[in-house]
């Protein structure tokens, strides 16, 4: 069911952490997960040989570990660098264990806390503002973001149109904005999910980075005009609204969505490993407990089945979708799930090839691209495979800043090239989509 959403009522309610009143915000307090991550660590681990990677799996599955990259312990790989979030009780005992199996090591955040403190900033000291001040610098929690869209749905009527999907599993709306000009004709689309890892908020900042950049340059900038007029963009700014909240209340480094499982207590399942191909597979987890679990069946969580319903709908407008990730500094395209070349590889690889070297443009910072399979590592059950084997034939997931010094703790003053630069890439591949390729 698709909910339009055209008036903002003016009433006060509480959300969460923070009083929503006549369309401004005021932060109730600072999000500092009362101290829980003073000490924690993360360390990095590269392993060189077979040995090691034995090694380091047996180790992470006995010790209570938060595996940043890869995120799952059966995809370490000889040669490739293992980011893991210790508790402050296990440093000791894993940087021991390391230097008595002589496995090389580094710490690349000495205090968690310390880290996340310097990310958000005290939220209680900044200053919130009505929209025309809204600050795309900052991260933003679940209900500013959804303010801002009721606010960006009311003052841009000719360009934008905001719609609800569906509900999550905790009952909240799944917000989706159309953007571009209104005509009658038939337009082809683009779809760019956010969010879909909770703890990924780089990605939510850059789907608000992106609305506010086609709408406002869409008077002076003749790319983002044409593609305006001549392409719908589907926008979701938070996929795992559920997931996402709880990242800001609870758990920072919060993943899957937060489904109940009536066996374990464990809570949620991995909204990339959900979808139905391959579901379930190689670089999926069958248990409730693991960051990838692949859920009890395809599609059961309502929010990759409200998008899943959403995408078959529209399957023959939109031409292109893409999902933001973080992090690894990738543009990824399928496969994922097997190592095998797409039909339309050609005209894929090209698209990506252009979409790089327009973010390189920016800032000079260096994307790998490829297929996700070979590229990152194997994982079934995932958006961008599913959305290709569905007939949309522009598929891709970004793996945004960085390769690993911030991690998921990116700073705020790093939203803005971030986004700059990932902004040129987008736009290069949407700009692909309105010539044929003959490839």
């Amino acid at each position: 069911m698709e909910l339009r959403a055209r008036n903002v009522l003016n009433v006060a309610v509480i959300l969460g952490c923070v009083i929503i009143s006549n369309n401004l915000l005021y932060p109730v307090g600072a999000y500092l997960y009362n101290n829980r991550y003073a000490g924690d660590q993360v360390i990095r681990v590269t392993p060189v040989n077979s040995g090691e990677v034995e090694e380091l799996k047996k180790l992470f599955e006995n010790l209570k570990v938060d595996l940043w990259r890869p995120n799952s312990a059966a995809l370490i790989h000889e040669g490739s660098d293992v980011d893991v979030h210790v508790g402050r009780n296990g440093t000791r005992h894993l940087k021991a264990h390391l230097q008595h199996s002589h496995i090389q090591h580094e710490v690349l955040i000495s205090n968690l806390q310390t880290e996340i403190e310097k990310q958000t900033g005290y939220r209680s000291s900044r200053k919130r503002r009505s929209e025309f001040q809204y600050d795309y610098e900052v991260y933003h929690s679940l209900e500013e973001i959804q303010s801002w869209m009721f606010q960006m749905n009311r003052t841009h009527p000719h360009l934008l149109d905001m719609f609800s999907i569906g509900r999550s599993f905790e009952g909240r709306p799944l917000y989706v904005l159309q953007l571009g000009k209104r005509t009658r004709s038939y337009k082809k689309a683009m779809w760019i999910d956010c969010g879909v890892h909770a703890r990924e908020w780089i990605g939510p900042a850059f789907c608000q980075w992106f609305v506010k950049e086609a709408l406002h340059s869409y008077q002076y900038d003749s790319v983002m005009r044409r593609l305006m007029n001549q392409l719908n963009f589907y926008i979701m700014p938070v996929f795992n609204v559920d997931g996402y909240h709880f990242s800001w209340t609870t758990d920072r480094f919060w993943r899957k969505t937060r489904s109940k499982n009536h066996k374990y207590q464990c809570r949620g399942v991995d909204a990339n490993r959900n979808w139905k191909v391959k579901w379930c597979d190689e670089g999926a987890s069958s248990h409730p407990c693991d960051d990838t679990y692949c859920g009890p069946f395809p599609e059961s969580e309502p929010e990759v089945k409200a998008v899943a319903k959403f995408l078959r709908k529209h399957r023959k407008r939109i031409r292109a979708y893409i999902s933001i990730h973080a992090y690894a500094q990738m543009l990824l395209y399928p496969y994922s799930y097997k190592y095998a070349t797409i039909p339309n590889f050609n005209c894929v690889e090209s698209a990506a090839q252009n979409a790089v070297t327009a973010l390189y443009s920016a800032y000079g910072v260096r994307y790998r691209y490829g297929p996700a399979s070979t590229t990152l590592y194997v994982s079934s059950g995932s958006s961008m495979d599913w959305a290709y084997k569905n007939g949309i034939p522009y598929t891709f997931a970004f793996e945004l800043r960085d390769t690993g010094y911030y991690g998921f703790l990116l700073p705020e003053s790093l939203i803005n090239p971030t986004c700059t630069e990932t902004m040129r890439a987008v736009k290069t591949i949407a700009a692909g989509l309105l010539k044929k390729c003959t490839k």
